[in-house]
């Protein structure tokens, strides 16, 4: 499960305002390949899944992913639940979302 802990130095709801329109936005850059975007939000915790589709050797995959992001005063925590056929890209997975994490809360 990858998990990704990035720390700012906004408010609390800034934070959180900026973190919300983080999955809106990998829609929008991943269209045709994320689909059925689930976000759910609980004050400063939320839950999101979708399916995302990939393309290997074997031909297009479908696979799901689901997790939790929670925002502090402090920091900004994403854990992702992915299956294990992804496993291999785990470092780059994890490395693009603290990418667009810090972008969002700089």
């Amino acid at each position: 499960m990858p998990t990704v802990v990035e720390s700012h130095r906004l408010t609390q709801d800034e934070a959180l305002g900026r973190i919300k329109g983080l999955l809106n936005q990998v829609k929008t850059e991943y269209v045709g390949q994320i689909s059925n975007l689930q976000e759910e939000w609980n004050g400063n915790s939320g839950t999101f899944s979708f399916s995302a589709m990939s393309f290997s050797v074997l031909g297009p995959m479908t696979f799901n992913v689901s997790g939790i992001l929670i925002v502090t005063d402090r920091d900004v925590t994403v854990k992702g639940d992915f299956p294990s056929i992804v496993g291999m890209f785990k470092g780059k997975i994890e490395d693009t979302i603290r990418e667009r994490v810090k972008e969002l809360l700089a």
